[in-house]
C-alpha cells in the first residue's frame, strides 16, 4: 500500500467519524454542537480551512507535474482549480483577519453581513453572495461533480476523454458515498451551525478526490 492510499483511507476514516460525532453531540448536547464543536472560529471552521489549503497545494502540485509532461492546457487549467481552493481557504477565515486582529476597511463594514473581510458574506442589494452564490448554486454543483461525473465517467467515452484531456480529477464511488451519506446526516440534524460540519466534510472529500482520482494517472 503506497503513501497516498494510506492518505486516503486515513481522510475516509475522518469522514466517518466526523458524520458520527456530529449525530451524537447533536442528540446528546445541541447547545455543545453549537457553542462547543461547529462555533465560529473553532476546530471545524478551521478544519474546513486547512482542508481547502491542502487541496490547493495538491492542486498546485499536479499543475507542476502536468507542466513537466508538455500537457499546458491540463497544467493552466489545474493550477486555476489550486488557485481557486486557495480563494476558498482564505474566505473560510476571512483572510486571517479574526487571527491577527486587524480592521474591516469601511467598505466591508458596509457591505459585509458580518462586517468581516471576506466576499462570500457580501450583501448586494438585499441578496446575500453566500446564498446566491456560495449557498445552494454551489453545493448543487459539487453534489453534480460528486455523484454524476463519478458514474458517468467510465459509461460515456467523451465525458472520460474530456476530463483526462483537462486533467479534471473525477471521483470515485467512495467520494460518491461519503457526498450522500453527509447530505442525509445533515438534513437529519437540526442546527443552526450544522452546516460548517457540511463544509468540512466536503472539503475532506476534495482532499480525497484531488489525492486519489479515478483518472490518477491523468491529472497529475
Amino acid at each position: 500500500m503506497d503513501t497516498a492510499t494510506r492518505i486516503d483511507r486515513t481522510l475516509q476514516g475522518a469522514i466517518a467519524a466526523i458524520l458520527g460525532l456530529s449525530v451524537a453531540l447533536h442528540f446528546w448536547d445541541p447547545i455543545f454542537f453549537t457553542e462547543g464543536y461547529a462555533y465560529e472560529d473553532g476546530p471545524v471552521e478551521y478544519g474546513t480551512a486547512l482542508c481547502l489549503l491542502a487541496s490547493s497545494l495538491l492542486l498546485l502540485a499536479n499543475a507542476g507535474a502536468l507542466a513537466g509532461r508538455g500537457l499546458r492546457l491540463a497544467a493552466v487549467l489545474t493550477a486555476i482549480y489550486g488557485l481557486v481552493f486557495f480563494f476558498g481557504a482564505g474566505e473560510e477565515i476571512s483572510w486571517g483577519q479574526r487571527i491577527f486582529g486587524w480592521e474591516s476597511s469601511d467598505f466591508f463594514k458596509q457591505n459585509n453581513k458580518q462586517m468581516e473581510t471576506n466576499l462570500h458574506n457580501l450583501v448586494v442589494g438585499d441578496q446575500a453572495l453566500s446564498r446566491t452564490v456560495f449557498g445552494k448554486g454551489l453545493t448543487a454543483v459539487v453534489l453534480l461533480y460528486l455523484v454524476a461525473l463519478p458514474l458517468l465517467y467510465p459509461r460515456v467515452a467523451i465525458i472520460r476523454r474530456l476530463a483526462d484531456k483537462l486533467a479534471i480529477p473525477v471521483p470515485g464511488l467512495r467520494h460518491t458515498i461519503a457526498a450522500l451519506a453527509s447530505s442525509i446526516v445533515i438534513a437529519v440534524i437540526d442546527q443552526n451551525r450544522k452546516w460548517e460540519v457540511y463544509e468540512l466534510i466536503f472539503s475532506i472529500v476534495m482532499v480525497s478526490v484531488f489525492l486519489l482520482p479515478q483518472n490518477r494517472h491523468k491529472t497529475r
